[in-house]
């Protein structure tokens, strides 16, 4: 693989499970409904499984969508603690 340069511009690349990312360890994201494309680059981030473990945990606690202070860290899939981050 090639390294990644910093770089202008526009792109149409859209990042998915199926895509995965090279640069990402992990990210910061607020609540989005369970519906939402943006699920599709959490989970390419830290994997299926925990996003909907994630997901369970924030609906178990009455966290709310869109709401200033509820976020969560997701890690990459192959991050030491996998689904229990």
């Amino acid at each position: 693989r090639g390294a990644v340069r910093a770089a202008g511009g526009w792109t149409d690349l859209v990042v998915t499970p199926e895509r995965g990312v090279r640069a990402v360890d992990g990210l910061l994201t607020g609540l989005h409904e369970p519906e939402a494309s943006h699920l599709l680059m959490l989970e390419a981030v830290a994997g299926r499984a925990a996003v909907r473990l994630g997901y369970a945990q924030a609906l178990a606690r009455l966290c709310l969508w869109h709401e200033f202070g509820d976020v969560h860290l997701l890690l990459k899939e192959d991050n030491r603690h996998g689904t229990h981050c």
